[in-house]
């Protein structure tokens, strides 16, 4: 684990004209901190740094340190004690729009949102007791680093209408009006995330990385899951996922209607009807479970 948090550190410490080239080499945006050494970097940054990097993504933003002093390529620096960031981008020429899985288009004259069958989907929320006890950007960075792209990261606080439609197939359990309450009770990080190919399952690899719903399952089963990091107890377990393909594409019309999925129609459940649901439910979720 620690192997892993020396590979995406925030800013890496350029001290050789090796490394220099290396790291304008990124595909990118990289942002270089010059700095003199009797007065140190520019701290008051970092914060706004990580915030820039979780909401772009660890591949395309990349930030870097280096004293002046030490490269010669930086000479002209030197002695000069006000902050300075340079800046370089390199487009990577093999991305083309067909990769994207969500794109911008015209459509009989109208803007709207598609998503591409090259690459699925699925719908993960930060839930309002995880955003509550500011865990959202720990959480991300997870999902980052668990090799999932976030294609969508909007903060929105939930309405009662929209969760009984949500829930709607669990509303003859008892713990449902306590799910809906909570789900209302502030506001949700909801994020469309996919993953490369070569890759299993988006649905089925988040689901893993969440682990069991009960935060006390997790915690025994599965502690290095999300919902034995971030959980509490039931229904305060932290983060949702999609139980399977089906449900993932419903969710996703449902919260993200403008978004038209291109590999098929997939519609939002209209008016208190109920929807049937097909598939495994999710393992360790016991019947006293909810989401």
């Amino acid at each position: 684990m620690g192997s892993r948090k020396k590979e995406i550190a925030l800013q890496v410490n350029i001290s050789t004209q090796e490394l220099w080239e290396e790291m304008l080499s990124s595909k990118g945006l990289t942002v270089v901190d010059v700095y003199q050494g009797w007065c140190g970097p520019c701290k008051p940054v970092v914060s706004l740094f990580q915030k820039m990097r979780i909401e772009v993504g660890l591949d395309l933003l990349h930030f870097a340190l280096a004293e002046a002093d030490r490269l010669d390529v930086l000479e002209k620096y030197r002695g000069k004690c006000e902050p300075t960031f340079l800046f370089y981008a390199i487009k990577d020429e093999a991305l083309s729009d067909e990769d994207e899985c969500v794109s911008h288009g015209k459509n009989n004259g109208e803007d709207e949102d598609m998503v591409s069958s090259e690459r699925t989907c699925t719908l993960a929320i930060i839930k309002p007791d995880a955003v509550a006890h500011g865990k959202t950007n720990e959480i991300i960075m997870k999902i980052q680093e668990a090799g999932f792209e976030i294609l969508t990261n909007e903060e929105r606080t939930m309405t009662e209408a929209e969760m009984r439609l949500f829930y709607q197939h669990r509303a003859g359990e008892e713990a449902f009006e306590k799910l809906v309450h909570h789900m209302c009770s502030g506001p949700s990080h909801l994020l469309i995330l996919t993953r490369t190919e070569g890759f299993e399952d988006v649905v089925t690899s988040w689901r893993t990385v969440m682990g069991p719903c009960d935060p006390n399952v997790a915690r025994r089963e599965q502690p290095e899951s999300l919902r034995a990091q971030y959980g509490t107890e039931m229904p305060f377990n932290a983060v949702h996922g999609s139980r399977d393909r089906e449900d993932a594409d419903r969710e996703l019309a449902l919260l993200f209607p403008s978004l038209k999925f291109s590999d098929k129609d997939t519609e939002a459940p209209q008016g208190g009807e109920a929807e049937a649901t097909e598939g495994p439910t999710e393992a360790l979720c016991f019947p006293e479970d909810v989401d």
